[in-house]
């Protein structure tokens, strides 16, 4: 296999083996997009310099138009007032037959307990700057509120969808991640099967010094955990980290422990 077609095809099953982050039930009123991983084999090229999200939109769309019961209508479908964009909406689709506008969203979220109150509140970005509420009220309150402006109703009218008859739902995939010290966290709202690694500090590595390492690129934190990788030992990893953490970003890591077990982290700078 050639290696841009594998490397395509390794983040695409990791993609498929991310869990939405809730199903069958609501979260501030969003409504689970659910759909059964079909078929893990991918055929298409993607432009390697798009970002992660547009990335992964791509992915959607394959696996969307793998499925009999699907037919999509539009995507990314930018919707303008007076030629300023207001926004955008990810996708439509007929499913049986009944349409459905899908937000798409791909997240990492690690669970910090002194933050906010609740479950839901205290999961946050790698490096701080964004959480998992902002995301649900921009969902609620910006994006999915989108599609009843006029400018949108227009739009819908023009493919002939019914405004009154259009569901919304959001494909929330993560991976969620929980402090070294709390692996064993159960949660009560969220999905327990997004949880999939760990996360640390540098103080806290130190136990790991017998392990390898890698670092992978963003798009490949979607993959699983291989074997087949460059590693590095502790004093490597050690050196090469310090550079993302100075520059306060943290990088998504894999550690391969001396029984051959391979484990998700986030290496965090604060």
């Amino acid at each position: 296999m050639h290696q841009k077609t594998k490397i395509i095809q390794q983040r695409y099953e990791g993609f498929l083996q991310t869990n939405i982050l809730w199903k069958n039930t609501t979260i501030y009123d969003l409504v689970p997009f659910e759909i059964d991983a079909f078929s893990s084999k991918i055929n298409i090229s993607i432009d390697e310099n798009l970002r992660l999200g547009k990335y992964i939109e791509r992915f959607v769309s394959y696996q969307l138009a793998q499925e009999k019961s699907i037919k999509i209508i539009a995507e990314n479908i930018q919707i303008q007032k007076e030629k300023i964009t207001k926004g955008e909406l990810d996708c439509i689709i007929l499913k049986d037959e009944k349409p459905i506008h899908i937000e798409i969203i791909y997240k990492f979220y690690l669970y910090d307990r002194s933050v906010g109150k609740a479950e839901i509140e205290h999961f946050i970005g790698p490096n701080r700057k964004d959480s998992l509420v902002e995301k649900l009220v921009k969902l609620k309150e910006k994006q999915l509120p989108l599609l009843y402006s006029k400018e949108c109703c227009a739009y819908l009218k023009s493919i002939h969808v019914n405004i009154d008859k259009i569901q919304q739902q959001v494909y929330f995939k993560v991976q969620l991640f929980v402090p070294l010290s709390e692996e064993n966290i159960q949660l009560d709202q969220l999905n327990q099967a997004c949880i999939v690694g760990f996360y640390s500090n540098k103080k806290e590595l130190e136990q790991f010094k017998d392990c390898k390492f890698f670092i992978p690129n963003k798009k490949d934190w979607l993959l699983v955990p291989h074997q087949n990788v460059d590693w590095l030992n502790f004093h490597q990893f050690y050196e090469k980290s310090t550079e993302y953490l100075e520059r306060q970003f943290s990088p998504l890591c894999w550690l391969k422990k001396s029984n051959g077990e391979i484990k998700k982290f986030f290496l965090v700078w604060w």
